[in-house]
């Protein structure tokens, strides 16, 4: 889980960038030489050249002037025709370097970037406030309510992602007996559900989705009446430091999961994550509760063999930045 703690890091800012840019080359200054003044001869309409003109103190006397030879004038063709090749190999080099440097690292064949394993999220906001409300974690909402709409703090499915009509509720709310299912026996049902019942719970919002992976995230937001009454319900009602009180369906021995990167916490926002102990069952479970404010949050990812760590501590920081 080490080599995945640094792409959570950087999945901590609110809006998802899975490509981070990469420096591009930089084309060294001055790469297009520069012509020297008079170092060519001029062309003339009837295609010969034009000889450099020698001042008269220096120009020997006619009768003693060489006739013109033939062979000069082959030697300066021939100049003039290098001297056009290497500009030319050097502007398609200067345009050549600029172009790659133009381009994405991922568009370079050799410089491709391997996926860390983040999911392609679309851009995440949060949904606007009533006027003059202020946020659930401001220091005057005493009361740690959310005036937003629960149903859009959920966080939307990635992309490529198949979404599980059955979290969707009616009018987006979620039936308490549908997210007490997620618990492994019918008596941490019963216990779990009279629970919420004794803490006034009003309503759950939820959504789940299983991306082509076979990795199936299920998120359940649960609003109380204020962050007390929340923090009740959270703990130590359904967590302890250690491990769940009670086990969800599959994963029934679980233990706090130490590798979740510590600078990933979201300020005010409580966490306690959990990993399935092994030997795993047909699937392997990873769990997390938050508490933000007057709402509890239970992340839930599940997949045959095993769950990777990387989209599951990345869903879980995105859900804590939408709620705080």
């Amino acid at each position: 889980m080490t080599e995945q703690t640094s792409s959570v890091e950087d999945a901590a800012a609110t809006p998802v960038e899975d490509v981070t840019p990469v420096e591009d080359v930089t084309p060294v200054e001055n790469a297009t030489p520069t012509p020297v003044e008079d170092a060519t001869p001029t062309p003339v309409e009837d295609g010969t050249t034009t000889p450099v003109e020698v001042p008269d103190a220096l120009a020997p006397a006619p009768e003693e002037a060489p006739a013109p030879v033939r062979k000069d004038r082959r030697v300066l063709r021939a100049l003039l025709r290098w001297t056009a090749a290497t500009v030319v190999f050097a502007a398609v080099g200067t345009s050549v370097a600029y172009g790659i440097t133009r381009m994405d690292r991922t568009d370079v064949p050799g410089l491709a970037t391997e996926s860390d394993g983040r999911w392609d999220y679309p851009t995440i906001t949060r949904p606007p406030l009533p006027s003059g409300s202020p946020r659930p974690l401001a220091e005057s909402n005493r009361t740690g309510t959310h005036y937003a709409d629960l149903r859009r703090l959920v966080l939307p499915a990635p992309k490529g992602a198949h979404e599980d009509v059955a979290l969707r509720g009616t009018d987006g709310w979620l039936a308490t007996k549908t997210f007490l299912a997620e618990y492994a026996t019918r008596d941490d049902r019963e216990t779990v559900g009279q629970q919420l019942t004794d803490h006034g719970l009003r309503h759950i919002a939820a959504r789940g989705w299983t991306t082509p992976d076979g990795t199936h995230t299920r998120i359940y937001l649960l609003q109380f009446d204020s962050v007390v009454v929340a923090d009740e319900v959270n703990s130590p009602g359904l967590t302890s430091y250690s491990s769940p009180i009670y086990a969800l369906r599959g994963a029934e021995r679980a233990m706090a999961d130490d590798r979740f990167p510590d600078r990933a916490t979201v300020d005010d926002v409580i966490r306690h994550a959990y990993d399935e102990i092994k030997p795993y069952g047909a699937e392997q479970v990873r769990q997390a509760y938050l508490s933000a404010g007057d709402t509890l949050a239970l992340i839930v990812q599940s997949r045959k063999g095993a769950a990777k760590a990387v989209p599951f501590q990345q869903t879980v920081v995105l859900q804590s930045q939408l709620l705080g």
